[in-house]
């Protein structure tokens, strides 16, 4: 069962190889857990880590979680990684370091061919693409045009801040998001992630003023690295009550408006017209999605 990336809040990030983080996997209530072949896994351990990662995903999507593989960016272990990953239970792997369209292509190209191999649907392993370098940076809205597999972007903070020779702090990382979620959305897939680093989770309200400015800026959800993160992800990313009762009599106003023969019409004391209408279904739709993606989990847990 694969179900939509356009409905993930929280990515929570947990080693393949940390069996105590993958025991409690379930219990954190993240839209999907990221098995990590990157940054969490010394050198001597790529190995072991890969053929860990299909009994691994096996066992957590047998309790209704979604999983993401983030792999590494050498082509050598990349490749190695990809062929441990492709399996019914991996729902989507994470690409660091994405240069251009074409190492999209070429990835996704890997992937056509372990699927047929392996008796898979087409199509079913979803890619989320990583700007981490000044080359990603400059070809940002090519990379997420790039293929159809393609669900999502992030800007990882620390890389990038690396190539750049800059600092991780919000203004050095501001504009490169902002261009994240234009790129993300003209090309139709979900800008993930916020202004800062996923490494600063101590702060809780510091975090969530952060992924409350995220959201603001048009952001749909997160990685993060602590189960203390999600939460705040999950209900943030998420749209609250009141937001879903003044969609759905907004657009009932609207809608009794255009019946009218009236392009607009006045709904708690602010013009709705068909921008706002639109805003009002992007959240009961948002809403629906998170509602169906539980109903789904609820099922298979």
């Amino acid at each position: 069962m694969t179900r939509s990336p356009s409905a993930w809040r929280s990515m929570l990030f947990v080693p393949v190889l940390n069996e105590r983080f993958l025991a409690r996997a379930a219990e954190r209530d993240a839209d999907c857990i990221q098995l990590d072949l990157e940054d969490a896994i010394p050198p001597g351990q790529k190995e072991e880590a890969r053929r860990a990662v299909m009994p691994v995903a096996a066992r957590l999507a047998g309790q209704g979680l979604d999983v993401v593989v983030r792999i590494n960016r050498p082509w050598r272990q990349a490749t190695a990684d990809i062929e441990a990953s492709i399996c019914p239970h991996v729902c989507c792997l994470t690409l660091p370091k994405v240069p251009d369209a074409s190492h999209v292509r070429a990835i996704a190209e890997i992937i056509d061919e372990l699927e047929r191999e392996r008796g898979m649907a087409p199509g079913h392993t979803r890619l989320v693409v990583m700007i981490e370098t000044a080359e990603g940076l400059l070809n940002m809205a090519a990379i997420a045009a790039a293929h159809p597999r393609v669900a999502g972007m992030i800007v990882g903070a620390e890389d990038l801040a690396v190539s750049l020779g800059a600092s991780p702090t919000y203004d050095t990382l501001y504009i490169h998001n902002a261009q994240a979620v234009v790129a993300a959305r003209n090309a139709g897939i979900q800008p993930i992630g916020f202004v800062g680093t996923v490494a600063d989770y101590a702060d809780e309200a510091k975090f969530r003023r952060t992924i409350e400015q995220a959201r603001e800026m048009g952001f749909t959800g997160g990685f993060c690295i602590h189960p203390s993160q999600v939460p705040i992800l999950n209900e943030v990313f998420a749209p609250s009550k009141g937001e879903i009762e003044w969609a759905q009599g907004a657009l009932e106003a609207f809608e009794q408006a255009l019946a009218d023969g009236r392009g607009a019409v006045t709904f708690r004391g602010a013009m709705v017209d068909l921008p706002v209408a639109d805003r009002a279904r992007s959240i009961l739709a948002r809403a629906a999605g998170l509602a169906d993606m539980r109903a789904q989990r609820a099922r298979v847990a």
